[in-house]
């Protein structure tokens, strides 16, 4: 495993970082690899086009709306007409 040294951390992220460790009850080396260890280990966004009907599917449900962009071009197509 590598060694990484961190310097000039300022005092109040420190001491952030300090009650963030006891409250995960760990010591402030484990609670730094851990958040390191989430930012750079994370997705990245990149999802699927089935993945996102899913999320789709999840956040609608049965309640998904129809011909949405259809009536988005008719409200503009009726705003420029009327300018």
């Amino acid at each position: 495993m590598a060694v990484l040294t961190i310097r000039n951390v300022s005092e109040e992220v420190r001491a952030r970082l300090r009650l963030r460790a006891a409250k995960a009850d760990r010591s402030m080396e484990a609670e730094v690899r851990a958040i390191l260890a989430a930012a750079c280990l994370k997705d990245e966004g990149v999802r699927s086009a089935a993945s996102l009907q899913e999320w789709v599917d999840g956040l609608y449900g049965k309640r998904k709306p129809r011909r949405v962009v259809e009536n988005l071009i008719a409200e503009r197509r009726k705003e420029a007409k009327n300018e």
